[in-house]
């Protein structure tokens, strides 16, 4: 190791020499049960399994403990619903939230290891799309480290997000078996497992109304720990895997049928087969409904199970009356995917434990609260009624009636005006009727939040205005953050350690200290510390790009980096415009002294989304133009980072952030890029407003239309074409595009993208050109002052305070879940020999 990678980082947690040999001792231990019999010679994966496991048995004692401190204090518990969670890696993370980092470095080198290299070896948990996954992802490490009694309730899919493959440029998708060689976080718990029922039908009954003649499927629960930062809380994750009961279909079968009904229990058991692909679009299929009530019905069994079962000051009572249900239980639906847990609590209260509606319902509208991500039409969903009415028709009936009471209320405050109740029904009339679950959700909630502030008003002026206009109180804002964790100190420790030695190390739980850093904007010395972290960072970077895509990079050069999901609001393309419009600027100019920039962009596109798989295509038909031409030499490459998962933020200098105004609802790449010490190059969209508040807007480089121009261009009609003739690069690059330049054996491969841009472009890449290009030119410029640009990243650093996870989760605390954060660290468990 170099001396500086051996150096003892404060923040990476203390290496006491005690600490480090009970550390080999435990690490031999697991190595010496892994091994098998006839196998004495340890692979890397072994290894791997074995430093896990070391670090998980510093885990389970503080897992039980935190358990019991729970039963103890009965405390109102949250439950973060979610299809989605993104966790990625969770070995480097516990080590830095256990403080054991350090040790476990020394520990593994003195063995020999890599502790680096081990850590490759994990699989990615990518168990989520993007922002939405790793926002509950984020939440969860907030939730433990703010001494909340929270627990993240999901699918435990058995394939994730797929990997992406580049081949000749096109997307290639590739199932991502991640459980392949087992999971050394999660314990099953099959003393938990629980019915799950679907399709039957419905008898009303003078004893009440009874739903017969399901089809059972079990939930079996895996839980991993979720350990809060240095406070030895670890709280729980609980994902569900659909089994199929011993009985499925046996009783059905004749002579020879029993193969047949041995193999159909994979029928039940796909319901946790695979993650669906798609960010930001509904699809409406029959699976994916399944999915949606599969988590519901088992978690909120297991929520009415604990809350039953908690003590209450004595060990013999039980708590059978269900109406305090709302002081002791806070659900928080994140999107709509879980909004069946409002029917099904519903149904529960009303069909089970025999309460009046009116009761049910005032618990329900209690517990609940709903979190909108998204105001793309494409992406709200609209189930069709008659899948509910075979899949779950007790569900159907529910809603109706929650929809006539709801309507009845409506129109009560509003005599005559049958086009509001239109609007406003929870079934959407049609040639197909569907259930708008939106509205399901903001009917059955007491708290409606967006996730940025101009997200949250959007919601209320347009979307969802009649909702609004009727409960107002309903309506909030909390803005995602990241953690500070993951985000800073587990991805860059090296910044992590600077900002350390000045400010001290308490900011990594209360990240408004870094404000402080404000001070040290015209300190010399720290500017130069900032800048060697990130030159640093782009070496190592730069060095594994040349490895990976066989492009030499100059590392001098502008890191500029847009990585998200490939969609067209995103805008992709209009970053490929300034590729395009860069590259023919050096070709007529070569001799001028060029900023000279790496620009990689990347992220996976859905499977089905035509138009994100050919923007992938054009992204990598550019860059085998670009970085193969010798007048254009280091000045400019182009990257398509394939298959992207971890962290670049570190490594970035420029971060896109370029949607059209009005349609991204938050982001939380942006925040990382921002922690990171990258500036942002970005629209007035989603939490970009609130940075370019905190940092001070002078400190961004913000461009573009706001969201009223974008409406009044929508009033006025937009015409991509008056744009194109216009404006000479914009129609030199468009005509480069659409003959042929970039696929010279194939003229009209981009043939579909181009008649998008030009006549039907619902996000409006061209209105945005000119600004953004001259935008751009003023990044450039300041590239070539580093201090200057270094001082611009201090001052982006110091505004990061707002965009911590822990912040938003206080807000949520307080504001919705009436639970109160708390810091102080709970006892250790005696240490585990």
């Amino acid at each position: 190791y170099s001396v500086e990678k051996r150096k003892q980082i404060s923040v990476r947690g203390l290496a006491g020499v005690e600490n480090v040999s009970d550390l080999k001792t435990n690490f031999n231990r697991h190595l010496h049960f892994t091994l098998v019999k006839d196998r004495n010679v340890a692979t890397k994966r072994d290894y791997y399994f074995a430093l896990a496991n070391t670090v998980r048995d510093h885990l389970v004692g503080r897992w039980i403990r935190t358990q019991q401190h729970y039963y103890e204090k009965d405390p109102k518990r949250v439950y973060y619903l979610s299809l989605e969670f993104y966790m990625g890696r969770t070995l480097q993370n516990t080590m830095v939230n256990l403080a054991l980092e350090n040790a476990c470095d020394e520990a593994t080198y003195q063995l020999g290891l890599d502790m680096e290299e081990l850590q490759d070896i994990e699989e990615d948990a990518g168990l989520g799309n993007g922002g939405l996954g790793r926002l509950a992802a984020c939440f969860l490490d907030s939730m433990a480290s703010l001494g909340l009694a929270a627990y993240g309730y999901g699918i435990r899919y058995e394939f994730g997000i797929f990997n992406q493959k580049i081949v000749s440029g096109w997307q290639v998708e590739e199932a991502d078996d991640w459980l392949r060689y087992g999971n050394p976080w999660e314990k099953a718990r099959p003393e938990y497992m629980r019915p799950v029922h679907f399709y039957g039908r419905v008898e009303h009954t003078p004893e009440g109304v009874k739903w017969v003649d399901t089809q059972v499927v079990l939930a079996l629960p895996y839980d991993t720990p979720v350990p809060g930062y240095r406070n030895n809380i670890v709280n729980t994750m609980r994902l569900w895997s659909a089994k199929a009961p011993c009985d499925f279909n046996l009783k059905d079968f004749n002579v020879g049928g029993y193969i047949q009904a041995v193999l159909d229990r994979n029928l039940a058991e796909n319901i946790s087969r695979v993650l669906y692909p798609n960010d930001n679009f509904f699809e409406g299929k029959e699976l994916r409904l399944k999915q949606e009530y599969f988590v519901v019905a088992a978690t909120l069994q297991d929520i009415i199970r604990r809350f039953k079962a908690s003590k209450f000051g004595s060990t013999e009572y039980v708590r059978l009356d269900l109406s305090t249900l709302p002081d002791k239980v806070a659900i928080q639906l994140n999107d709509t995917h879980p909004a069946l847990a409002i029917p099904e609590l519903m149904r529960i209260l009303v069909d089970v434990e025999k309460l009046t509606w009116e009761k049910s319902w005032d618990i329900v509208v209690r517990t609940c609260a709903y979190t909108n991500h998204t105001v793309l039409p494409e992406a709200l969903e609209r189930w069709p009624v008659d899948l509910f009415q075979n899949l779950l028709p007790r569900h159907l009936e529910i809603i109706y009636e929650i929809n006539r009471r709801h309507l009845e209320r409506i129109a009560k405050l509003y005599p005559g005006d049958h086009d509001r109740l239109r609007r406003m029904s929870l079934i959407e009339e049609g040639n197909v009727k569907k259930i708008n679950m939106a509205h399901l959700c903001i009917v059955g909630s007491h708290a409606v939040n967006g996730v940025a502030r101009i997200h949250s008003e959007i919601i209320k002026d347009t979307v969802f205005k009649d909702f609004y206009d009727v409960d107002p109180q309903k309506f909030q804002n909390k803005t995602n953050g990241i953690t500070p964790r993951r985000w800073l100190v587990m991805c860059n420790p090296g910044l992590a350690e600077v900002i350390a030695e000045r400010i001290g190390e308490d900011y990594i739980r209360d990240l408004d200290q870094l404000k402080k850093l404000l001070k040290f904007v015209n300190d010399d010395a720290f500017i130069r510390d900032v800048a060697k972290v990130k030159q640093e960072n782009k070496m190592k970077f730069a060095a594994h790009l040349e490895d990976h895509y066989k492009v030499k990079i100059n590392p001098n050069s502008m890191f500029d980096v847009q990585v998200k999901r490939i969609h067209e609001y995103k805008r992709q393309l209009l970053n490929c415009l300034h590729i395009i419009t860069l590259y023919n600027r050096i070709k007529r100019e070569p001799n001028k002294s060029w900023t000279p920039r790496t620009i990689m962009i990347g992220g996976k596109a859905a499977p089905g989304y035509h138009t994100a798989k050919m923007i992938i295509k054009l992204i990598t038909s550019i860059g085998d133009i670009v970085n193969n031409d010798p007048v254009v030499g280091d000045r400019l490459k182009v990257i398509f980072l394939e298959n992207y998962r971890v962290t670049l933020a570190e490594k970035a200098d420029l971060s896109e952030q370029i949607s059209t105004a009005g349609t991204e609802a938050s982001g939380t790449g942006n925040m990382k890029f921002m922690l990171n010490g990258a500036l942002t190059i970005g629209t007035m969209d989603g939490a970009n407003v609130e940075m370019a508040e905190e940092a001070g807007e002078e400190n961004l480089f913000i461009f573009g239309m706001r969201v009223p121009d974008v409406e009044a261009l929508d009033k006025k009609g937009y015409d991509a074409m008056s744009y194109y003739n216009r404006i000479p690069e914009l129609k030199q690059a468009m005509d480069q595009i659409s003959g042929g330049f970039f696929s010279p054996n194939q003229h009209d491969l981009f043939k579909d993208l181009v008649n998008m841009l030009m006549h039907h472009d619902r996000f409006k890449v061209f209105a945005d050109y000119e600004a953004y290009i001259k935008c751009q030119e003023k990044v450039s410029a300041l590239y070539k002052n580093p201090k200057e640009w270094t001082k611009m990243v201090i001052h982006n650093i110091a505004g990061c305070g707002k965009f911590s996870s822990d912040r938003t989760i206080t807000q949520y605390a307080r504001e919705i879940w009436g639970m109160e954060p708390s810091l102080e660290k709970i006892a250790a468990p005696d240490d585990i020999h």
